[in-house]
């Protein structure tokens, strides 16, 4: 379905609107600006994605095992001295 809708642009975004147009990118101003929804709405769905995998990578963190700061630098010094270990051989 198609909704017929009124927008204001600014002068600048009709000229460059117009110039994609005239560049053979796309056939009208409404394909423009349906491409440029369609982008946003892309980089919105991702956003969310992306936090909603943060909140839960977060929940699962909270339920895990609590590390101070000094345990947490022992085993990261720990697993580099393993790495270089490895390399070594």
């Amino acid at each position: 379905m198609t909704v017929k809708t009124s927008v204001s642009l600014t002068d600048a975004q009709e000229a460059f609107a117009r110039n994609l147009i005239a560049q053979g990118r796309f056939a009208s101003l409404s394909a423009v600006l349906q491409h440029g929804l369609e982008l946003l709405r892309s980089d919105t769905e991702m956003e969310q994605a992306e936090l909603a995998a943060l909140r839960a990578l977060l929940r699962q963190r909270r339920q895990g095992e609590f590390v101070s700061i000094d345990k947490a630098r022992a085993r990261t010094q720990a697993m580099i001295a393993a790495k270089k270990a490895a390399d070594e051989l």
